[in-house]
């Protein structure tokens, strides 16, 4: 019995010997439950250098190269990001002088009238600042055309704070240039170049809005200015005949 016994010590020993390092095999397969689970948890991380990774520019593609009129070029990070500054600053501008320009279609006693004749100013400057972003960023091939436009976006600039500080004052710069249509020749070199803008993207991209603009911005000035002349022209014309009948 005592030997039995011994027997079955000795069994169950071998036997838990056997098992443990079966076990210990087990774990250090590559293809055990335990590794595959461990895999998939970094699988998350693998993914993560890959799209860090894809970020990176030196690791991407070359450009394409295109062959154009004006000689080979190719689309960059830089010039995608140059692209949305520049629509941005359309919008920008385009939107301030639509709210800007509302005032004068909403009721006099209405609250939202009030605020806009308040802040029309603030919405001219940040007009004239998307309006300067894109001068800036516009790609134009003709440098001298380029600068032109920026050249007269920066007079248009100096133009609007002349007459706010020495003429207008206390009151409003663009209900100054309503009263007063000679300050036109202040603020008419902004305005100018924003029909050079809008004439270029209406040339570039078959944009009949911004083909429309092209007259209507320098028909609105000019109109504007042509007004008094004429007021005044009829006004003597008129002294004229009373003085002579």
């Amino acid at each position: 019995m005592s030997m039995a016994m011994v027997t079955a010590c000795s069994s169950s020993s071998s036997s838990c010997s056997s098992f443990t390092r079966n076990t210990h095999l087990l774990l250090k397969l590559p293809f055990s439950p335990l590794s595959t689970q461990t895999h998939q948890h970094r699988r998350p991380t693998s993914f993560n250098l890959k799209c860090q990774a894809a970020r990176d520019n030196t690791l991407l593609e070359p450009p394409t190269v295109y062959q154009g009129v004006y000689g080979p070029w190719s689309v960059d990070s830089a010039d995608i990001r140059e692209v949305v500054l520049y629509r941005s600053g359309l919008v920008t501008a385009a939107t301030s002088f639509v709210v800007a320009a509302s005032a004068v279609f909403l009721p006099d006693d209405y609250v939202l009238t009030d605020f806009l004749k308040g802040n029309i100013d603030v919405l001219y400057a940040v007009g004239a600042g998307g309006l300067g972003l894109s001068l800036v960023l516009i790609h134009i091939y003709v440098t001298e055309i380029k600068r032109t436009l920026q050249a007269l976006w920066f007079l248009g600039v100096v133009g609007s704070v002349a007459a706010k500080v020495c003429l207008a004052h206390d009151e409003s710069l663009v209900q100054y240039v309503v009263d007063n249509p000679v300050a036109v020749w202040f603020v008419g070199p902004l305005f100018a170049a924003l029909t050079g803008l809008v004439f270029k993207e209406g040339l570039c991209y078959g944009k009949l809005e911004a083909g429309i603009l092209t007259f209507i911005i320098p028909s609105v000035l000019l109109g504007h200015l042509v007004h008094e002349f004429l007021f005044f022209r009829l006004i003597k014309l008129s002294d004229v005949i009373v003085l002579g009948a």
